[in-house]
């Protein structure tokens, strides 16, 4: 086991991010509504700097929800235009639940880290 310098925010949507979900384009006549139950079965987990605080949690959080929340949305639906407006703190607080964990810990002794950057056609093509 490895000790990592992080700590981490687990995000799950809410009902009402469901329910914007179930609100897009369906693919075909007679598709079912997503239940929250299925959702929940693919939450993010973030890893964010160590964070020993609730008050830095909370600064974190203040600084990147916009960054979180476009990820999730994207995660969804890759067309902007179809995002729900306005795209603010509120709209974050309504969509996601976010809980932390102040501890990561690696339990793959086998396989090292990898690190590689991030960008919107990586997650697109994680779908």
């Amino acid at each position: 086991m490895k000790l990592l310098n992080r700590s981490a925010l687990s995000v799950k949507p809410t009902q009402a991010f469901v329910d914007w979900i179930n609100s897009l384009e369906s693919e075909g006549e007679g598709s079912e509504d997503l239940a929250l139950e299925d959702v929940n079965q693919e939450s993010t987990v973030y890893l964010i700097p160590e964070m020993d605080t609730r008050e830095a949690l909370d600064g974190f959080v203040s600084e990147r929800w916009l960054d979180v929340l476009e990820s999730e949305l994207r995660a969804w639906e890759e067309d902007t235009r179809h995002w729900p407006e306005p795209m603010d703190k509120a709209l974050f607080e309504r969509f996601l639940t976010v809980e932390h964990s102040y501890l990561a810990v690696d339990l793959d002794d086998e396989a090292p880290l990898e690190v590689c950057e991030v960008d919107d056609e990586l997650l697109a093509d994680l779908d």
